[in-house]
Formats: C-alpha cells, structure tokens, sequence
C-alpha cells in the first residue's frame, strides 16, 4: 500500500505507543507504509492494530513506533 498524501497538506512524524496510536495513522513496516484502519485493546495495555491490508500487528504497551499523521481538522 502506498501511502498518500494530498500535495500541500501539512504532515508530521510522530512517535506513537499503543496509548496514543490513532485511526489513520501511517505506520513503516518492513518498508511498507501500513494505514491503521482499526484498532483493539488488549490485556497489560497492549494493542492489536488492523491495517487497511487486513495485516494484523499486536504492539506491547512499551512498543514505539514512528508513524505519519495528518492534523485532523476542525
């Protein structure tokens, strides 16, 4: 999947945890950019993450991870 990105639309890198990853954001995996289309809690605070793909990544409370996120607008 490749990620895309409206040309003039403001971006930021962020490092995100199973606390403050969000719908939306773009993750890097393995050289893939991966949009989280859906996200579930898990026990110890840990998240299982549902890419558009139909990927599945399950991340530790402690795990941190760079991601790409545009400003939600309001």
């Amino acid at each position: 999947m490749r990620a895309y990105v409206p040309s003039g639309a403001l971006v930021s890198n962020i490092e995100v945890t199973a606390t403050t990853v969000q719908r939306g954001d773009i993750i890097q995996l393995g050289g893939h950019a991966c949009r989280v289309s859906d996200l579930f809690q898990l026990p110890q605070g840990a998240k299982q993450l549902v890419f558009e793909s139909g990927e599945l990544l399950t991340i530790h409370a402690r795990t941190r991870l760079v991601a790409v996120r545009m400003p939600r607008r309001r």
